[in-house]
Parts: C-alpha cells; structure tokens; sequence
C-alpha cells in the first residue's frame, strides 16, 4: 500500500480527470497489485493447479468415449477441448479478481485510495491490468500443457496469437463482472462464491465441452448465443482445431467479430457500473 500512496502523492494534488492521470494512476495501481502477488507466490501456482487438472481429467478420463464429428480418437477431443479449457481459464480468474477487491474493500484499502488525488477508475482498472498480466502468465503455462498431452495449431502462429488475444480480451472483459461483485459483497469469501456460481452456467452451458449441435434444441441456442461460446468458436477456428459446427446463429458463423463485440460491450457495461459502485461503496 505505501507504495500507492508514496507514487501518488509524489505527484501532488492534482485536479480530478484525464486520461493521462487516469492512465499512470491505473498503472501505478497495477504495480502494486503486481508486487502483491509475487510476494504471495501461492496465489499464482493455485491458479495454475486447476487449469492443469482440467486438461488432464477431461483429456484422459472423457478423451476417448467423445466423439468430434465422426470421430472418436481421444487426439481429436483434446484438440477440441483445449480451446474451452483455456476460455474457462480466463473467466474463472473472474473470482480471484472479485475476492481481491472485496479483500480490499474489508481492510478499508478502497477508503484510503479515495482520499487520495487520483483518478476515480484507477483503483479498478489497475487491479483488471494486473488480473489480466497473471491470466497471460497462466494461459502460457497452459498452453505449454496443452502441446505436451496432444494439442496442435494447424493455422499458423499469427492466427493462434490472434486466438489468445481473443482469450485475453474475454478475461479481461470478465473481470469487470468480478470487480462489480467485489464491490458488491461484504467479505473476500462471498465475493468467490459469487463469482463462481454464475460462471457454472456461462461455461458449461456452451460449445466448450461438447459439440453443441448434440444438444435439445432450445440448449443449442442458448449454447450458440453465448458470449463463452462465441471466444471458444472463434479460437478454434484460429487454432484449426476440430468442432467448428455449422450453426444458423450469428455468433457461430462470425465467431472472431462476434467474440470482439461481446467482450467490447461486457466491458463498456460492467466498468461503468463498477466505477459507479465504487464511488459510492463503503468498507
């Protein structure tokens, strides 16, 4: 915390707004945030632990009874899985983000960064770039994972950092969601609960796991308009990986705009919302 302080109030007073404030008090903010996790070293590994028992169980344990097209081939299924697996692993780092806010909050950090002359959004936006640093060090280290039990790119490496970009924007869409939560709950342990119990739903109701052509009809639409469903679409067709179904909905058939879009909106929505919170949440 001294080092927010110190770094802002260095700088002086200094009047509310602009975005070059807004911008190096974001930053600062991020650093701290930074700082913070490299001295707790335990949050990154944990982070990493379940993305990896993720890839292990669904490869080996689902790999070889799902079938991809007409395909039963347990390579063709992590393939498919992958793309999944790593956009569950950027929404999921949704609940880490809203648990630390609310940490935050419950200390009575939120209420010291407010006397400070900086930046409204600062708080927030330093604490998303910060989440989104740790969710590309994550996605690294799965992805590495990923190659060694069978996962391959057949479309080049422009097109699959094309796909990350994509996943990375997604997670930091997401976190937003959390950061709302976080500011919304009393105590670090509801603001997890909160953050995961809705994204139960968001990604498994999707194309991530299954092949959502497989499902009831009224599930298969719901599937092909989510917003997880079109990052996962969009990154398998980056990828060139297996499970691209036709589908008649928007989402499935431009999956790269429509990922883009939605994320670009989620973010709009939940960050006006989340600055509005903040302006008016107390410890």
């Amino acid at each position: 915390m001294s080092t927010v302080t110190d770094a802002v109030r260095a700088a002086g007073p200094r009047p509310a707004g602009g975005i070059g404030q807004s911008v190096r008090d974001s930053l600062v903010v991020a650093k701290r945030n930074l700082i913070r996790m490299s001295r707790i070293p335990e949050m990154v590994i944990f982070g990493l632990i379940q993305p990896i028992m993720f890839v292990v169980l669904f490869s080996y344990v689902f790999g070889g009874s799902m079938m991809i097209g007409n395909s039963i081939d347990p390579v063709d299924y992590r393939n498919f899985l992958m793309a999944g697996i790593f956009a569950q692993t950027v929404t999921f780092a949704t609940a880490g983000a809203g648990a630390g806010i609310a940490d935050d909050m419950h200390k009575g950090l939120i209420d010291r960064f407010r006397s400070l002359p900086m930046a409204r959004g600062a708080v927030l936006t330093g604490r998303t770039i910060a989440d989104l640093v740790q969710t590309a060090l994550t996605l690294l280290v799965l992805a590495v994972v990923a190659l060694l039990v069978g996962w391959r790119i057949h479309e080049g490496i422009g097109k699959a950092l094309a796909a990350f970009g994509l996943l990375l924007l997604l997670g930091y869409a997401f976190t937003w969601v959390g950061a709302l939560i976080g500011l919304s709950v009393r105590t670090p342990e509801a603001a997890t609960s909160g953050g995961l119990i809705w994204l139960f739903p968001v990604t498994f109701i999707s194309n991530a796991f299954v092949d959502s052509s497989k499902m009831t009809p009224w599930l298969r639409h719901v599937a092909d308009w989510n917003p997880f469903s079109a990052t996962v679409q969009a990154c398998r067709q980056l990828f060139g990986n297996p499970g691209v179904s036709p589908s008649d909905a928007w989402p499935m058939q431009h999956p790269v705009w429509a990922s883009v879009i939605y994320s670009v909106l989620i973010i709009l929505l939940f960050r006006t919302l989340a600055v509005r919170k903040y302006r008016s949440a107390t410890a």
